[in-house]
């Protein structure tokens, strides 16, 4: 009898906000991520579209990573771009750096990484991300992509229903939140801060972690005509 091989659990670590973007030296949550490959010296490639390539930002992942077991490397689209296909075969944590949500997913189609990604995710690479990086992988995200007001924003699919990352740390957050799902305009999801992140198995909820002392999710939906916002207990990093 063939013995089946054992499927690797795909997992996705969204992150509210905070990390290396913030703080290269606080790494707690990067730790994690690597921790989950189960390897001794993973490869990172990080993707950052959203901020357009910001090189400060570039610089805050090397400064935090190079520090740590593991091989850092990003991508660049707006520079000479390498060939992809090879990068993303190979990698063990695809991380996405936050910005502009609506301007990254364009860019990204135009250049395939949406099914590179997808590819890479079913092989067994872990997603993962802040902000514009932790609500690409839902359905849906509330995003500050326009400068006006939060919106909500077709995303990726990856993982059901509806993301939004800086929940309580930026003051409209939280009350736009609760209007979108109240009137239908937006699927119930979950609601992560600064110092917070979610972990997924096989696109269903596994746990919440904590990397900042007040860092918290919720799971937000409208039931019996009222909004329940739903406090996620949390493992301390």
């Amino acid at each position: 009898m063939k013995r089946k091989l054992k499927q690797k659990a795909m997992k996705i670590i969204a992150i509210g906000g905070g990390g290396f973007g913030r703080n290269p030296k606080h790494n707690k949550i990067e730790k994690y991520i690597l921790d989950q490959t189960h390897k001794e010296y993973p490869k990172v490639l990080f993707l950052p579209t959203a901020s357009a390539e910001d090189s400060r930002y570039i610089v805050n992942f090397y400064s935090c990573f190079s520090k740590l077991n593991c091989e850092p490397a990003h991508v660049t689209l707006f520079d000479r771009t390498p060939r992809l296909d090879g990068l993303f075969n190979q990698v063990d944590v695809i991380y996405v750096g936050g910005g502009n949500t609506k301007s990254m997913l364009a860019v990204w189609k135009e250049w395939k990484i949406d099914k590179l990604i997808y590819k890479a995710y079913h092989r067994g690479a872990i997603l993962a991300g802040a902000s514009a990086g932790a609500i690409c992988w839902f359905e849906q995200g509330i995003t500050d992509s326009w400068v006006s007001n939060l919106n909500v924003l077709d995303c990726l699919g990856f993982l059901p229903g509806m993301c939004c990352p800086h929940y309580l740390e930026e003051k409209d957050r939280q009350p736009s939140v609760h209007e979108f799902v109240k009137n239908g305009k937006s699927m119930p999801g979950h609601c992560i801060d600064g110092g917070a992140a979610v972990h997924f198995k096989n696109e269903k909820y596994d746990r919440t972690l904590s990397f900042y002392p007040d860092g918290k999710a919720f799971y937000v939906e409208f039931k019996n005509e009222e909004v329940i916002e739903t406090e996620l207990s949390s493992i301390m990093l």
